[in-house]
């Protein structure tokens, strides 16, 4: 059981298109470019690649200012959006959904994709989705790559500091009925250093870890990884067509010093397959329908730290199936939609003991009993415009069975009726205004239903999570000028927290009432034909409406501070230089009760250069956190456990270089 399987590698695929307004809050980054949509403008980012790493989350919070990075590691980061994170976003994957298999958000979505391999995010803030189980306050829909007719190829090789290393390459060609993508890279690096020029050890001594949980190897590699991405397209005739896709990620001895246990290794697969047809008569404008499955192998161990002749290993697992079919239909010139969504999702996780003389794993209990999270829905959009006005609508109406293993665990129960309306006033082509309102719900996962390990304990008697939120905004372009503010304010009910506080002493999950308002303001200003700037801030507030009993403190965690993203790009010929700042304010609004506390301000500045030197030769070249600044980005909510109270540094200085052959 604690040896690693042989991994079978099968070409399956699908993509499909949800259709939104274009202007109903989304940012999307097409090739890491910000596509602003409420006005249809688009702002491109200095490199048509995110080549730094590999790493999602660290390429979105760059990108996104209402993102911000949860930083456990050099790689596999997490995000928060709009003060929400793990399953309180929805994170969608070439139209699959996977889930990681780590309770303490080693493997979150985001990590199971690379840099490499996206074609676009978009990200859609608020409850403005119908189509996806679980989007209670934000929606990541993440699309690799497409195969395309023409024989095309590309070839990357990067270094950076650190002793990181990345090789990738992709091919693509196909006629005009089959066409065909197969991209694969691999990369690893070495513990990064913060300002202070500290490793991951040296961190741990500075912060008083205790020995047995000091890395046994002060320069213990921080991770590998290594991807595949394959997708086929067959068009049966112009108007219908199959996709089919597959993804495969394998990370290995993946270190996340701020804990007690590393990832000994992190392996996923994602299958997609879809058909589309187009047309095919008066009450099928399109028809889509879409299968998927993926899962997760998470052991998470002391192997790699001074734990003794013994060393303890938590082992999740996690497998997700889901089907769609949705038809959409002009009516009274309108786009309605109708759709069923079914998904199941297990996860389990079982605890064994190792010698390390012998190499005999012991079994030594199950912290997570085998559950099953069944959801069927069905959902309906209605899109119409009159005149100025484009309306929007939805509605999905949830049924949610969650079964555990454990015959001593309550089984739950869970239905919700959701909706929303967002509306675009067109003044002129220059100018919009747009608002929504809508309701949202996402059902308890089997860790906060049921999991007795790895700080809080479960309680089956949760309720689901209702969001009920209001967002409003405008979009104005004056001349090579462009603003969009936007307000959001949501209500939730029933919200998921955890009050762990530290030490080993296990809680309970609850359920809270709270609210989070904010605003963010995003933009871009040509300033001449070969300089730009994009700008963008955001800020939120988070309170319970009541204290935690025996407690104080109506902070919510994990609510940002006010954070501000700024690029200064130029181009000229075939060279593109950006100087980039990201400033984030003090954290001075923290949940002191659930384990966090004050974190000072900070501002990084970044470098990059890129250079198409020749046709099929392009160079880039640059560096993170140019002044070598000691930092920390990420608070330390007790959601999760932590070996430490404090919170650990992110990297310092940080150069890197890639070289890019294309034909």
């Amino acid at each position: 059981m604690m040896k690693r399987s042989a991994k079978k590698i099968i070409s399956l695929s699908f993509v499909t298109t949800a259709v939104i307004l274009s202007a109903n809050e989304i940012t999307t980054l097409d090739t890491i470019s910000v596509v602003e949509t409420a006005n249809s403008k688009i702002v491109k980012d200095v490199s048509n690649e995110q080549i730094k790493s590999a790493d999602l989350a660290e390429a979105l919070s760059k990108n996104v200012p209402s993102i911000s990075i949860v930083r456990r590691s050099g790689i596999a980061n997490d995000i928060i959006l709009r003060g929400q994170k793990k399953d309180n976003i929805n994170i969608i994957l070439d139209d699959a959904k996977i889930y990681g298999a780590c309770p303490n958000r080693m493997d979150p979505a985001t990590s199971h994709v690379l840099s490499n391999n996206i074609q676009s995010v978009k990200v859609i803030e608020g409850p403005y989705d119908v189509e996806n189980f679980g989007t209670l306050s934000g929606l990541v829909i993440v699309e690799t790559k497409e195969p395309t007719k023409d024989i095309h190829g590309e070839v990357n090789l990067g270094a950076g500091s650190f002793g990181y290393k990345k090789a990738s390459a992709t091919l693509s060609g196909g006629t005009d009925r089959f066409k065909l993508l197969v991209s694969t890279s691999t990369e690893q690096g070495d513990q990064y250093k913060d300002g202070n020029g500290n490793n991951f050890t040296e961190q741990q001594i500075e912060k008083g870890f205790a020995n047995s949980r000091l890395y046994s190897d002060s320069k213990q590699e921080a991770f590998e990884k290594n991807t595949l991405l394959t997708k086929g397209v067959f068009n049966i005739n112009d108007d219908s067509e199959i996709k089919l896709s597959y993804t495969a990620n394998r990370s290995d001895k993946v270190l996340y010093p701020a804990g007690s246990m590393d990832a000994d290794y992190d392996d996923s697969n994602i299958y997609t397959l879809g058909y589309t047809a187009r047309n095919i008569a008066d009450l099928s404008k399109e028809l889509n329908l879409e299968y998927y499955y993926s899962n997760v192998d998470h052991p998470m161990s002391t192997k790699l730290r001074n734990s003794g002749p013994t060393y303890s290993t938590a082992h999740y697992k996690t497998s997700m199936w889901g089907s769609k079919i949705k038809n959409s239909m002009e009516v009274a010139n309108s786009v309605v939609t109708l759709g069923l969504d079914t998904s199941v999702r297990n996860w389990r996780g079982e605890n064994y003991s190792t010698n390390r003389t012998t190499g005999i794993s012991t079994y030594t209990g199950s912290s997570l009993a085998s559950t099953d999270t069944t959801n069927k829905a069905i959902f309906s959009k209605l899109e119409k415009s009159f005149g100025k006005l484009d309306l929007e609508m939805g509605l999905r109406y949830d049924y949610t069975d969650i079964d555990s293993a454990n015959v001593t665990k309550k089984d739950n129960k869970y239905t919700a009726l959701n909706g929303n309306i967002f509306v675009i006033y067109n003044l002129d082509d220059n100018t919009k205004y747009f608002a929504g309102i809508g309701k949202s719900a996402r059902v308890p996962d089997a860790r906060e239903l049921y999991t007795t390990g790895m700080g809080a304990q479960g309680n089956s008697d949760l309720e689901d999570t209702k969001n009920y939120e209001a967002d409003i905004g405008f979009d104005k372009t004056i001349g090579t000028f462009n603003i969009r503010p936007k307000l959001f304010y949501s209500v939730l009910k029933d919200y998921i927290y955890n009050p762990y506080t530290g030490g080993m002493s296990p809680v309970s999950f609850e359920n809270i009432d709270a609210k989070i308002y904010g605003l963010d303001i995003s933009g871009f200003y040509f300033m001449t034909e070969n300089l730009s700037l994009d700008y963008g801030i955001a800020y939120q507030r988070g309170k319970k409406d009541e204290a935690l009993a025996g407690k104080t403190d109506r902070d919510l965690a994990e609510i940002p501070p006010l954070k501000g993203n700024l690029a200064l790009n130029y181009e000229i010929d075939k060279s593109k230089y950006t100087a980039e700042v990201i400033a984030v304010d003090s954290w001075s609004k923290f949940d002191n009760d659930a384990g966090e506390s004050k974190l000072g301000g900070y501002a990084v500045f970044n470098l990059k250069y890129n250079n198409q030197v020749h046709k099929n030769i392009g160079l880039t070249f640059g560096v993170d956190n140019v002044f070598d600044k000691t930092y920390a980005s990420t608070n330390m909510y007790k959601d999760i456990m932590y070996a430490t109270s404090s919170s650990f540094n992110d990297p310092g200085r940080y150069l890197y270089a890639n070289l890019k052959y294309s034909f």
